[in-house]
């Protein structure tokens, strides 16, 4: 029972043989992530358009249930970019921001996603998210990152905005920018001229300064919090809130509150295809995240545990005051590079925000909104990469409509269309593809055993003999595809009495095929034509003979195609054979 039970709560697994050391290194980056995660949190609630408190509560109980299930010892859960955008676009559609219907919202997305993660955790669905490409997620992530900076520039700006679109974005700040406030502006560009540089000229300055590693480490990374008390105190000392700076206001102190997400069905309703889409693209994030940091220390992600953890999260974040969250990538690579050993420094991480919850909401009275914007925008800025496109377009054409597609859709009608077209257009490209599989005509090379295709390789061929190599498994969508293939080419040749399908790439048959290739086996017989196998796959023939198509074919199945054309060869005299195609690396 206990094997079984660990599967499903890892901690149980590193939790018994937790050392000293590992404990030292935990906290170490348990302190460094609380620094950077304390205004991140703050600005990523502004993001989803709630109170800043709902971004430290998204915070705590979330890490904790993730530190019980999930698999990772370096993720960092809590609220991230793309999800917090995703959040206020989708609850922007069925209430107002700032109103108690909002907050209610949020949580029940938060809910839905996370009952969604854990059901797809469950029944170990995990593979569904290989339906968004790797370029698709790129190009999905690359405009959110500009839709989310441009969110924010009114903040920086001092002025309304709205619009959860590029150009409804655009128009909105063009419509307000008459109410321009000059020390938000001041603050706001400050800021983000200060974060830039600390990215790349604080830690370099505090080496030569002498000061040790473990020191530069957490000084470098508290960038955002100097930025934050700067700010803040010259706004309380100078006034600035009553010269038009947007400031945090009040933040309650107290531990997260306990809290119900709706359950009205209007409204669950409208939120299931964005959580579906939340719960998608933050599981993709963070596996993607996990992954690349559990193999540089040789550990093992175990994917649809991954789910169970997220979908925990985000019941927690339900029942506590927050919004979705995922494993985000900047504070993971943090928590590695300072040093986590085990999930454990998650937990840790809450403790630090508890705290700060407890006892530092007060000193963030004045805190500008104008200082929070420029955090995201420095933060997000990162994630865009339009060089996708020029990548794509070199290697494939095909992937780069699919980029091209999200992109445009996600900045043009916002977030929700983008990752559905991305979707698609995923699946639409791999049906299309797999519709039309890779097939060549093979030949002996001469003096071997091999055969490779008569378009590359200067090869011996036989005229009553068709080699056909097809390089997909079989299935309803390309069935027809190779029908037609086949028939052509027997039509063009007359001399032929042998059709050979080559299968060393087929992994499966499925049913629609199976009877596309009974119905070539009987045409071809028709024309005496002998229909043949050869290289078929165990697990394929181990189909094929519960059907009654092997006893019902013209030819034979032969275990390599040097065998088949042996057998069938009109004559072994290589004079008889003729070179086809020419020498191609």
């Amino acid at each position: 029972m206990t094997p079984n039970l660990s599967r499903y709560l890892p901690i149980l697994k590193w939790g018994a043989t937790y050392s000293r050391a590992e404990l030292s290194g935990d906290l170490i980056a348990a302190i460094i992530v609380t620094i950077m995660l304390i205004p991140q949190s703050l600005a990523y609630a502004l993001l989803a358009r709630l109170p800043p408190e709902a971004g430290i509560y998204a915070s705590i109980v979330p890490i904790v249930l993730y530190t019980l299930f999930g698999t990772s010892r370096a993720l960092a859960v809590g609220p991230v970019a793309v999800v917090s955008l995703m959040t206020a676009a989708a609850i922007g559609e069925v209430a107002q921001a700032g109103t108690a219907g909002y907050a209610v919202a949020a949580l029940t997305l938060a809910g839905l996603s996370g009952v969604m993660l854990l059901l797809l955790g469950i029944f170990r669905l995990g593979f569904l998210a290989n339906f968004l490409s790797h370029p698709v997620i790129a190009g999905f992530i690359t405009a959110s990152g500009i839709l989310i900076a441009v969110s924010q520039l009114r903040h920086i700006l001092g002025i309304g905005g709205d619009g959860h679109a590029l150009p409804e974005m655009l128009t909105s700040l063009a419509g307000n920018i008459g109410d321009l406030s000059v020390a938000t502006l001041i603050l706001g560009a400050g800021a983000i001229a200060f974060l830039f540089w600390v990215r790349k000229g604080l830690k370099p300055l505090l080496q030569k300064a002498g000061l040790p590693s473990g020191a530069v480490n957490i000084l470098s990374k508290a960038g955002p919090v100097l930025a934050i008390a700067v700010t803040t105190g010259a706004t309380a000392v100078f006034g600035l809130s009553d010269r038009g700076v947007a400031i945090v206001g009040a933040v309650p102190q107290g531990l997260p509150p306990l809290t119900l997400p709706s359950f009205a069905p209007d409204l669950i309703g409208a939120l299931l295809l964005p959580a579906l889409l939340i719960s998608v693209i933050g599981f993709v994030e963070s596996i993607s995240v996990a992954q690349t940091l559990a193999a540089k220390k040789r550990q093992r992600i175990d994917p649809d545990q991954e789910l169970i953890g997220l979908g925990a999260a985000n019941i927690g974040a339900a029942l506590t005051g927050g919004f979705p969250v995922t494993g985000g990538f900047s504070r993971s690579v943090v928590n590695y590079d300072a040093g986590a050993e085990t999930p454990a420094a998650g937990a840790y991480t809450a403790a630090g925000l508890l705290v700060a919850s407890l006892f530092l909401t007060p000193l963030i009275h004045f805190l500008p909104k104008a200082t929070l914007a420029a955090t995201i925008i420095v933060a997000v800025l990162s994630l865009v990469d339009l060089s996708i496109l020029k990548r794509t377009w070199i290697y494939s054409k095909a992937d780069f409509a699919a980029v091209f597609i999200t992109i445009a859709l996600t900045l043009g009608l916002g977030v929700e269309a983008g990752v559905s077209a991305g979707v698609a257009v995923s699946i639409l490209i791999h049906l299309y593809r797999s519709s039309r599989p890779h097939m060549a005509v093979v030949g002996r090379v001469p003096g071997t055993e091999h055969f490779r295709n008569v378009d590359r390789h200067k090869v011996e061929t036989r005229e009553d003999i068709i080699s056909l190599r097809v390089d997909e498994s079989l299935y309803f969508a390309n069935a027809r595809f190779l029908e037609d293939r086949i028939y052509d080419m027997v039509a063009r040749q007359p001399a032929v009495r042998h059709v050979i399908l080559m299968c060393p790439a087929v992994n499966e048959i499925d049913m629609s095929a199976l009877e596309s290739l009974e119905v070539i086996n009987s045409r071809l017989r028709d024309q005496n034509v002998s229909f043949h196998l050869s290289e078929v796959k165990g697990p394929v023939m181990d189909r094929l003979e519960r059907s009654h198509f092997l006893s019902e074919l013209s030819g034979q199945v032969f275990l390599s195609q040097h065998l088949a054309v042996c057998a069938l060869s009109a004559s072994p005299d290589p004079k008889t054979a003729t070179a086809k195609g020419a020498s191609h690396v």
